[in-house]
């Protein structure tokens, strides 16, 4: 609407000067008006060109057209190549995470033989320790036990022996008596058979 009033205004106005290329009239550029009536109407008018409202159509067009093909440039080439590498980043970090659990579980795994081996080996020396303390114990009654009859056996053969030397000596007191006796007698008073002096010792004995 501005450039119709803008250009009907210049047609009205007189030039002083001829627009170039008007001598011949057959030859004239059709356009040539038109661009010169928008110049003229946008200086005219003081709006910065992209601003202006008559030129809002060519720049919503050109607007469509470069979404388009930046949609379609994103679409067809950079969006499936950045899906690629994010697909191949999740990849990797599926793998990773994968590797993680399977290290987990065996370091789990390990941890638990670990411990069951530890716990096996525990039982194993507290009952080789329990048996050889077992066994010591029984060593030690065995041979306090053969010990205390051996000692037991020489102290029954000593007292036997004391018992027999006893007797023995016993059976030889009435004779050493009677030979004592006989000496000192013999001694004393001369010669004394040694019946008359087993009879004296008997009867000092009764």
């Amino acid at each position: 609407m501005m450039v119709t009033q803008a250009y009907a205004q210049e047609a009205a106005t007189p030039t002083e000067e001829p627009v170039e290329g008007a001598i011949d009239a057959g030859h004239a550029d059709p356009t040539a008006g038109t661009h010169a009536a928008t110049e003229a109407g946008a200086h005219e008018s003081g709006v910065f060109p992209p601003f202006d409202p008559a030129s809002f159509p060519s720049q919503l067009l050109w607007l469509a057209v470069s979404f388009g093909a930046f949609y379609l440039l994103m679409s067809k080439i950079a969006l499936p190549r950045i899906g690629g590498i994010l697909e191949n980043r999740k990849a990797i970090i599926d793998a990773d995470l994968a590797a993680a659990d399977a290290s987990r579980q065996k370091t789990d795994a390990a941890i638990a033989a670990y411990e069951a081996a530890l716990a096996d080996a525990k039982a194993k020396a507290q009952g080789i320790a329990n048996e050889t303390r077992e066994a010591i114990q029984a060593d030690l009654a065995a041979k306090r036990s053969a010990v205390e009859a051996d000692l037991s056996a020489k102290v029954t053969a000593a007292e036997s022996r004391i018992a027999a030397t006893k007797s023995e000596a016993l059976t030889h007191v009435d004779e050493i008596a009677v030979e004592t006796a006989q000496t000192v007698v013999t001694q004393l008073v001369g010669d004394v058979s040694a019946d008359s002096v087993r009879a004296a010792v008997a009867k000092a004995k009764e």
